[in-house]
């Protein structure tokens, strides 16, 4: 790859000095957009793991994803500008052979007029009170709607959906104001002296009063005049949206045909680019992506203020964010850099998160900030037992497969692993539960060396190139960390690194895997290029940016490929998203799951010949336990309200939508009681460690309380008694 890498840039400074300074009639204008995508193409079509012709279907596709990355809600094109842009939907293959941009300049020039006519829109609308007796429906999804058919038409969609938003806030007003109310009442029958109260409660007490003493009327002004500051907010940023900023767009609805992990960024400080390139948002301890017009949760940290705060979920969508009291800004069309300056701040204040959960349900997360605690990030093990049958069973965690690369000798995740195996060892364990749930990957190296702790050495992945064959990666240690019964946790957001081990344990035979349907299915490998290094000297051109390739794929010892289909556990428990399109295969243009030739591979240490009857006494269980009857209860509940994307616009029937939504998450709430027989006990080597900071124990007795109700590890237990019992 090296080599095929030096090729690549040698070949691309002669491609864009020809095009710069030797114009021909096949190249545009030299300017730094046609060298820009000059390169950008010649990376793709060199390097790509599985290159596209830049043909008429890419061109219809390039038009559509980037149209609808552009208005993907449909609030600012009419049918008339789509005719317009139509003109290019077979040619924009053309000009991205020659550099040229006459479909994108057109593109941000319509755009532009429409910012314009949509801001006369906002600002007339939201002049007048709306009539919230009158039956009215909304589309919310862009993809169920069509494109407006003129702009009278278009009007009336922003009417409707200026009056969704005003209506959102107004009902917040409302439920608050009615529970005000109802805490006043409460207070006044079991308050004895008044004068008793202290400072802040009194100033609670007066906001409570404030809101109390709103007529209706001025609770709906006031929810116009925040969705109308919200709206100003938005048109700004969208103002400042410099070109390069819609071109960055446009050329990544060109890369992501290939592949959604392969794309361009465009040059910005260290800053910004770690943001995007880590998504994290720093001070609650959450990464986060654009989903459309939302900013999504994609991850919450272990150990991080919201991940102790245990609302915040993966793929919940950011509404809005207020710091402390203070009154929320709307984050919907906001970047996600954006979203961050607001969500990130100082230890010990508060920011809430106004987020819209996977059943469209609305709710307001309170998040105290503070710094991820890195204890959490670590593997780390406990002791679990079971009523009077099943003892001594080593639970460990694996939040990710880390690795300190900038420094001899640093932190890695396969050294701490066998570290506790061989806590776990002394103990006397008589099996292991490895939990890699949402573990979103990391270190290659460290998944085959953890590999290597169960197995005696032999090949653990496949790494292989768009040409040439496959790179056999191995575990060369001949030694057995752990040889006795094994079970893998896994769910829909385990990826990557977590796929490998997982996969590698199952196709030796070595390790039951228990969990969701699949794993997320990343089965590729990406690598950064600095296109300012393609290009010797020419500094006015630069700088140029980066663009990420995806140059590989993992494929399993068995020859199957991680990619889309994920690993498919052995035994399957139903979970909340059972029904729901998550993963890799929820992207746009997933590279395909593929095949190539298996590599001989055995083990001796332990023998997996029951699976058939493991499987059938768990799904029997299954089927009998009134939890996991609740789990695919609310899947269902879920799948259901995800795919309902019409709103009423009358008060009642709004509220009426929303409490009954509330109630019916609500039923769902404490779905996982304490497991009584279940019970968890910190190994020897570990106890002093963790009572020397009172912070650490505290954290320590959450996580044992988080593990005594949760179901997943307590049918892992039933299936590692019936594995010990079979064998």
């Amino acid at each position: 790859m090296k080599f095929r890498g030096s090729l690549y840039f040698s070949i691309l400074v002669l491609a864009i000095v020809a095009g710069a300074w030797w114009p021909s009639s096949s190249q545009t204008n030299p300017d730094k957009e046609a060298l820009l995508m000059n390169a950008i193409l010649s990376g793709l079509n060199q390097l790509h793991f599985q290159p596209v012709a830049v043909d008429d279907q890419l061109s219809e596709k390039v038009f559509d994803l980037y149209i609808d990355r552009m208005d993907g809600g449909k609030l600012y094109f009419t049918q008339k500008d789509i005719h317009a842009l139509e003109q290019f939907r077979l040619s924009v293959d053309d000009e991205i052979r020659v550099g040229s941009y006459e479909f994108f300049n057109l593109s941000t020039s319509l755009m532009d007029a429409a910012i314009e006519k949509t801001e006369s829109y906002y600002k007339e609308i939201l002049a007048a009170p709306f009539d919230f007796e009158t039956m009215e429906i909304i589309e919310l999804d862009g993809e169920q709607k069509d494109w407006a058919a003129d702009d009278e038409e278009l009007r009336e969609y922003w009417r409707k959906y200026l009056k969704y938003e005003v209506l959102r806030k107004l009902h917040s007003s409302l439920d608050k104001q009615q529970k005000a109310s109802e805490e006043k009442a409460k207070g006044a029958e079991t308050k004895d002296n008044p004068e008793e109260e202290n400072g802040e409660e009194n100033e609670e007490e007066d906001d409570d009063d404030d809101i109390l003493t709103k007529t209706f009327e001025e609770l709906e002004q006031k929810a116009r005049e925040d969705v109308l500051e919200d709206f100003e907010a938005r048109t700004k940023r969208m103002d400042k949206l410099r070109r390069e900023d819609w071109m960055t767009s446009y050329l990544n609805a060109l890369t992501n045909i290939y592949d959604p992990h392969t794309g361009y960024l465009k040059p910005k400080d260290k800053e910004d680019f770690d943001i995007n390139m880590s998504g994290t948002l720093e001070g609650i301890g959450a990464r986060l992506s654009q989903k459309d017009d939302y900013v999504q949760i994609v991850e919450v940290i272990p150990g991080g203020p919201a991940w102790k705060q245990k609302e915040l979920e993966a793929n919940d969508l950011i509404l809005e964010v207020a710091q402390a009291d203070g009154e929320p800004v709307s984050v919907v069309g906001m970047r996600v850099d954006d979203a961050v300056k607001l969500i990130r701040g100082k230890k010990g204040t508060e920011v809430r998160l106004t987020v819209k959960k996977s059943d469209g349900t609305t709710e307001i997360i309170p998040i105290i900030r503070d710094v991820v605690i890195i204890d959490e990030g670590y593997v780390k093990s406990v002791i679990l037992d079971y009523g009077d049958d099943i003892s001594k069973i080593g639970y460990i965690k694996l939040p990710s497969f880390y690795a300190d690369f900038n420094r001899l000798g640093g932190r890695s995740s396969a050294d701490d692993m066998a570290a506790e195996l061989d806590k776990l060892n002394e103990a006397g364990v008589g099996g292991i539960i490895l939990d890699l749930r949402s573990n979103g990957g990391g270190s290659l190296n460290d998944a085959i060396e953890m590999t290597g702790l169960f197995i005696e050495e032999g090949p653990v992945v496949q790494v292989k190139a768009r040409q040439g064959g496959a790179r056999i990666y191995r575990d060369k240690d001949p030694r057995v960390q752990y040889d006795g019964p094994l079970i893998v946790l896994v769910n829909q957001f385990s990826a990557s690194a977590s796929e490998i081990l997982a996969g590698a344990l199952q196709d030796y035979g070595r390790a039951v895997l228990v969990g969701s349907t699949s794993t997320f299915g990343k089965g590729t490998v990406q690598r950064f290029f600095d296109l300012d290094q393609a290009l010797r000297g020419h500094d006015d051109v630069k700088p140029l940016g980066q663009v990420k390739l995806t140059i590989q794929k993992f494929y399993r010892i068995d020859g199957g490929s991680n990619q889309l289909k994920g690993v498919i556990p052995d035994i399957v428990l139903p979970d909340k998203y059972m029904y729901m399109t998550v993963g890799e295969k929820d992207n746009d243009y997933p590279l395909d799951w593929s095949q190539i030739e298996p590599v001989e591979f055995s083990q001796s240490v332990y023998s997996l010949d029951f699976l058939d009857e493991l499987k059938k006494r768990s799904q029997q269980r299954t089927a009998e336990s009134p939890v996991f009857g609740r789990v695919a209860e609310n899947a269902q509940r879920l799948k259901d309200q995800s795919d309902v994307s019409e709103w009423p616009l009358q008060l009642d029937a709004y509220t009426s939508l929303q409490q009954e939504r509330k109630e019916e998450a609500d039923k769902y709430k404490n779905l996982f009681p304490v497991i009584d027989l279940l019970s968890v006990s910190n190994l020897e080597a570990d106890k002093e460690y963790i009572a020397i900071d009172e912070s650490r124990q505290a954290r320590n007795d959450d996580w044992i309380e988080s593990i005594r109700k949760d179901p997943y590890i307590e049918e892992a237990l039933l299936i590692m008694n019936d594995m010990m019992n079979l064998d």
